[in-house]
């Protein structure tokens, strides 16, 4: 059971002016399963999009990455679930292609106005063919209210579907943002094992989507981890359709850029930690705050050592305050002139540490209490500068286990 999330209310996402979606069943992996979506595109959207750091990257990844570089104009999307194709070389890249020349001919389109996107199973043949045949049902099954249906469709081993809207005022106009994800294991930042897709009627100027869609990553995407593992087929796509009746964002700098960027994060914070509530077997949703250090980026290395460490991540879900292992990882996070006298650790309100050791009124019963809490915040002060950051992570119970050795069955 996912930690504090249920799933979305079709009637609760909202429609987006210049996006409508199909999905269909084309038993690309199991018959009688949402597994194929189209996403249709007005022309003169702006589209930018963020992939896996995974240098071993999946054929759909590639071939996204050089269509968005050849600035045709993106017009549509299409996506199935089932089949990563990852690790299936050159004939996975023309599997891949074959599937977007399919769907051009049928919107009378550029291949290269299409990005592609798998998930699933890694080092088997996309099923060209059965894609191929579920494109007319996708296709007439096209609505600017099936968000709720395609979050359904982009889904792997989620237990549910994860989809978050928001309006927000700009410039005396309404803007509408709705957004869908996937994910619940091989999650870790640069990307996750993760499809996210977000779209905006917003007008913003077609230089600034790229910058956004990585703005709104590293606030999101960026900051969560279930088990350290990288994926092969990564991908956070963002629409802005320029829809709305505001004057053309030209500056994220701007109040009306600053507006739509804090309404967008929250919307891609939400769906992060939905992928992180829904993780592989997890039942504790843990915030990781590292705060005094002399930079971002060392804090988050410590804050990820935290959250990677199987250690850690079992005594959280035994709800055992063997509070030892976070002070472990924190000292081999790789800081190498930390002073491990000015640490100080805290558990929701309980002070653990101080100074590097254990504070004199810290009790075990308040530890476990906060412990067998289902959200738990986690805070490590390190004594050193004024930075801080934050970072989202779940526990590890014998459910991620029996998940992942049986994925392939």
């Amino acid at each position: 059971m996912p930690v504090n999330l249920s799933a979305p209310d079709p009637a609760a996402l909202f429609a987006v002016p210049g996006v409508r979606i199909g999905v269909a069943e084309a038993g690309v992996r199991k018959a009688n399963r949402k597994d194929l979506t189209v996403v249709l595109i007005d022309e003169s959207s702006a589209v930018g999009g963020v992939f896996t750091q995974n240098r071993f990257c999946a054929a759909p990844v590639q071939v996204c990455r050089d269509h968005l570089a050849a600035n045709y104009g993106i017009r549509a999307m299409v996506i199935n679930t089932g089949n990563a194709n990852a690790g299936t070389g050159e004939d996975g890249l023309m599997r891949t292609r074959s599937t977007c020349i399919a769907l051009a001919r049928k919107l009378e389109i550029a291949p290269e106005q299409i990005l592609p996107f798998s998930t699933g199973v890694i080092m088997e043949p996309l099923p060209v063919d059965r894609i191929e045949a579920g494109l007319p049902a996708a296709l007439a099954d096209a609505s600017e209210n099936h968000w709720a249906r395609a979050a359904e469709g982009i889904m792997t081993t989620d237990t549910i579907p994860k989809a978050f809207s928001q309006k927000v005022q700009i410039g005396g106009a309404t803007v509408t943002i709705t957004g869908i994800s996937k994910g619940a294991g091989m999650i870790r930042p640069n990307m996750a094992t993760m499809l996210g897709f977000m779209a905006t009627d917003a007008k913003i100027d077609p230089s600034l989507i790229q910058p956004l869609a990585k703005l709104l990553a590293d606030a999101s995407f960026n900051r969560v981890t279930i088990d350290g593992d990288t994926s092969t087929n990564d991908s956070f796509v963002v629409i802005a359709t320029q829809k709305a009746a505001h004057a053309t964002i030209t500056s994220l700098d701007s109040a009306d850029g600053q507006a739509l960027v804090a309404a967008m994060q929250n919307v891609a914070r939400l769906l992060a930690q939905a992928i992180v509530r829904d993780g592989e077997g997890a039942t504790k949703f843990i915030t990781i705050q590292v705060e005094g250090g002399r930079d971002a980026a060392e804090c988050k290395q410590v804050a990820y050592a935290i959250a990677h460490s199987p250690l850690v991540k079992t005594a959280f879900y035994a709800s055992d305050p063997n509070l030892g292992r976070i002070l472990a990882a924190v000292g081999y996070a790789g800081i190498a002139d930390l002073d491990q006298t000015g640490i100080d650790l805290f558990l929701d309100d309980v002070h653990v540490a101080v100074k590097g050791g254990r504070n004199p009124s810290y009790r075990e019963e308040d530890g476990q209490r906060v412990m067998k809490q289902s959200e738990i915040t986690v805070r490590v002060g390190l004594g050193r500068g004024t930075a801080s950051e934050t970072v989202w992570t779940c526990d590890f119970s014998h459910e991620y286990v029996t998940i992942n050795a049986d994925y392939r069955s």
